[in-house]
Order: C-alpha cells, then sequence, then structure tokens
C-alpha cells in the first residue's frame, strides 16, 4: 500500500469589499434633511440611475426612459428665476469619482432649460448648495 499524496492548495486572495462612500454620504445626507429640513427633504427625490443591473434589467430600464448622466438629486423648489436644483452627488475628496461625459451634457442642457444643475462633492459641500439655494428669492411663474 502506498500513502496518499496531499495536495496543497493555494488560497485565494481575499478580496475587500467595496465600500459604496458615495451612497452612504448621500443617505447621511437625505437623514440630516429629514432631521434639519423636512419641508426639504418632503421634496428632494434620487434619480436612481447608476449602479450594475443584469442587462435585461437595464434594457428595460431604458426603454422605460432611464437616461445617462441624469444627476443624482432633485429639489423641486423653483427659487432665484430656476424651476428647481439638480445636484450630480459625488463623495467627498479622495473618495470621488470623475465627472462623465454623459453627466456633463446633461448638467449643461439642464442648465440650458432653466434649472440649476450643480457637482456637489460630499454631503456638506452638497448641504451648503442647498442652504444657498434656499436663499434665493421663490421663482415666480404669471399666468
Amino acid at each position: 500500500m502506498t500513502p496518499a499524496k496531499l495536495r496543497v492548495f493555494k488560497q485565494k486572495p481575499v478580496r475587500a469589499k467595496s465600500v459604496d462612500r458615495e451612497g452612504q454620504e448621500q443617505a447621511a445626507l437625505m437623514a440630516e434633511l429629514r432631521i434639519r429640513m423636512p419641508e426639504i427633504a418632503d421634496l428632494i427625490y434620487h434619480v436612481p440611475n447608476g449602479g450594475h443591473r443584469l442587462k435585461s434589467v437595464a434594457a428595460k430600464l431604458k426603454q422605460q426612459g432611464v437616461v445617462a448622466g441624469i444627476p443624482d438629486l432633485v429639489l423641486t423648489m423653483a427659487r432665484g428665476g430656476f424651476f428647481g436644483l439638480y445636484i450630480e452627488f459625488k463623495a467627498t475628496p479622495p473618495n470621488d469619482a470623475a465627472i462623465s461625459p454623459s453627466q456633463h451634457e446633461r448638467i449643461r442642457k439642464l442648465n440650458e432649460q432653466g434649472y440649476l444643475a450643480v457637482v456637489c462633492r460630499g454631503h456638506f459641500d452638497t448641504m451648503e448648495q442647498i442652504r444657498a439655494y434656499l436663499r434665493l428669492t421663490p421663482t415666480v411663474v404669471a399666468a
């Protein structure tokens, strides 16, 4: 009888789970708005455009009107002659991502249509932009 050979298995390197810093910061922003400015929290919403999806789901969403580059947050309050505020939310540096060409293009088009569309880097930058927007006089729509 021959002794059995032991086989040595190489351990695969353990990958650290990716951290969605942008998502965490945006959630913190929304929590702060719900506590400090509930009237604003009621009029702001997130556009779930990004993220990884199955190709079939992505195709259905595209057919339903999902457009690349639409900013993450929309505040549906008219101020300072603008019809509303669109915010492309990025994580605080150094964890921020680059602005894609489709995001640049969409922000440009929104600004041309009378919206204020901006890029904010992080929770605190976004709160400052929202506060600055709220200091503008309400936009009056003439009938």
